[in-house]
């Protein structure tokens, strides 16, 4: 991301520490001014802490099945499978596909191209898979508000649905948390869940003018609802 020089909010590439300095995805989400997403290195998080914990219990979802039936007596539907393709969020009028994101050459996180699309890391768990799946999306553009700019409305109970495999994963929101980029709570966002979970972030806060980015990371935390 080479700096652009225009009018008004302008995005700007900093110069990133080595990959081992950065945690995680989210540790240095926002270094893009204007665009909501940076680009981050991604890697194994470490165990979570008691300091890290989600801002809410994260128990087993239901497994979906009447106890005593092996596999759900019929009453299950079929266990997602393929890529996620689309993330709405009713509360917020967010209704997306969702790119598979990646690494490039460095292992930063390439984030979505389109600002009004959100972005699924495709080398964490999937959306339905045990394990928090991570869903990133831009703030805003120079031509305004893009696809999570309300993602710090959310509270919990609200809805998150996923298309996977044919089918809508229900989730429901938990908490959130908005946290300094560099005290992102990666143990938090990437350790180990009982059950399918998802971590949605974006950047949030106030805009640092003199180094042109975000100071903050909005990351909204949610658990699996059985499937309607």
């Amino acid at each position: 991301m080479s700096p652009a020089r225009g009018p008004a909010v302008r995005r700007h590439r900093q110069p990133r520490p080595p990959v081992t300095a950065l945690v995680a995805f989210g540790a240095a989400l926002c270094l893009a001014a204007g665009s909501g997403v940076g680009r981050a290195a991604t890697g194994p998080p470490p165990p979570p802490t008691a300091r890290d914990a989600p801002p809410a219990a994260t128990g087993q979802p239901p497994s979906g099945g009447r106890p005593g039936c092996a596999g759900g007596c019929g009453s299950a539907p079929p266990a997602p499978s393929g890529t996620p393709t689309r993330v709405r969020v009713p509360r917020i009028g967010v209704d997306s596909p969702l790119t598979v994101l990646g690494l490039d050459r460095d292992r930063a996180l390439v984030p979505p191209a389109d600002f009004d699309v959100a972005g699924w890391y495709g080398d964490g768990p999937a959306p339905g898979d045990p394990g928090p799946a991570v869903l990133a999306g831009h703030l805003d553009s120079r031509r305004g508000p893009a696809v999570f700019a309300r993602l710090d409305e959310l509270r919990a109970g609200d809805t998150v649905e996923v298309r996977r495999g044919g089918q809508w994963l229900p989730f429901r929101v938990t908490g959130s948390q908005r946290t300094r980029k560099d005290r992102f709570p990666t143990a938090a966002v990437y350790g180990p869940t009982p059950g399918p979970e998802l971590r949605l972030i974006t950047c949030g806060g106030d805009f640092d003018r003199r180094r042109r980015h975000y100071v903050d990371n909005v990351v909204v935390f949610a658990v699996a609802e059985p499937a309607r």
